[in-house]
């Protein structure tokens, strides 16, 4: 086709789209050319615009490190993330589910530990916290022998691969739940913390007025098969950023009951003062079991 004026430049590409063999990649072609085209005429993108909108992308890409990624910041970011993860779980977006968002920060690799030990592997100050968790199925039969990845931010707000303080691995751990579906470990309750914002997202966070912060929360990625992979995040809800998560990733279903406790520990004498447990119970749906791609190494 030879383009006249403004209004032929979409169906000639939509047309052009329309010869992809693969029906659902034709599908999602189509569907991305006519709304990127409405969004330009919606705004009337000028010219100067798309050239900062594609040196955006092109800096987001070369943000990309074995530690850090802006792609997943940005979706997140967006509500992208958040969008993708309910639309294709818990019935399709309607029923609660105990999927959530992978996050920029999980490894592979993570080092087995037995049930009830604990994850930490360096000198990290902070309050203990005891996690006793249970894996079933939506009728609520347990899952035994699913393999629990599971890591966590520090209570300075960093994960081990961002602070040079801390050992390798530490506050990760891999577990494998027992005939009950459950598996329990010790740690150190996380905090809040800041998203990198000295990228592209941090300026747009700025832009915007917004802050940066993701509430407390404990990351979990549960692999079994005849499962669906289980990607998972409890939130702590009073964390003063509970409703405000920059990633919109907090669901009511994701959100936990960390419990202070100050009477002694019944089994770990050692511990003085306060500490805190949580319960959570993981329902894993039926599906393929595949692992993500890790977004760092």
């Amino acid at each position: 086709m030879v383009i006249k004026t403004e209004s032929d430049v979409t169906p000639a590409v939509v047309a052009a789209m329309q010869q992809t063999s693969d029906p659902r990649a034709r599908e999602i072609l189509v569907a991305l050319v006519k709304h990127i085209h409405a969004f330009v005429r919606e705004v009337r993108l000028t010219e100067a615009e798309f050239r900062e909108a594609t040196a955006i992308l092109n800096e987001i890409g070369q943000l990309q490190t074995d530690s850090h990624n802006e792609f997943v910041l940005m979706s997140g970011s967006l509500g992208v993330s958040s969008l993708v993860c309910l639309l294709n779980n818990g019935d399709k977006g309607q029923t609660e589910t105990s999927q959530s968002l992978l996050g920029p920060f999980w490894r592979l690799n993570s080092p087995r530990v037995e049930n009830g030990g604990t994850i930490i592997r360096s000198d990290t100050p902070g309050t203990p916290l005891f996690v006793h968790a249970r894996v079933i199925d939506r009728e609520g039969r347990p899952i035994a022998g699913a393999e629990v990845d599971v890591w966590h931010a520090s209570p300075v707000g960093l994960y081990e691969n961002q602070d040079p303080d801390q050992a390798e691995m530490n506050l990760r751990g891999k577990f494998l739940t027992d005939a009950d579906g459950r598996f329990w470990f010790r740690t150190v309750k996380m905090v809040g913390y800041p998203i990198p914002v000295d990228g592209v997202v941090g300026r747009m966070l700025k832009a915007q007025g917004r802050h940066p912060y993701r509430p407390a929360h404990l990351h979990a990625l549960i692999f079994r098969q005849g499962y669906k992979t289980l990607i998972s995040q409890v939130f702590d809800p009073s964390d003063p950023h509970i409703a405000s998560d920059v990633q919109f990733g907090v669901t009511a279903a994701l959100t936990g009951d960390f419990v202070r406790h100050d009477e002694p520990h019944p089994t770990d004498r050692d511990i003085e003062g306060e500490w805190y447990s949580l319960d959570y119970t993981y329902v894993m749906e039926p599906g393929e079991a595949v692992l993500p791609r890790p977004p760092i190494k």
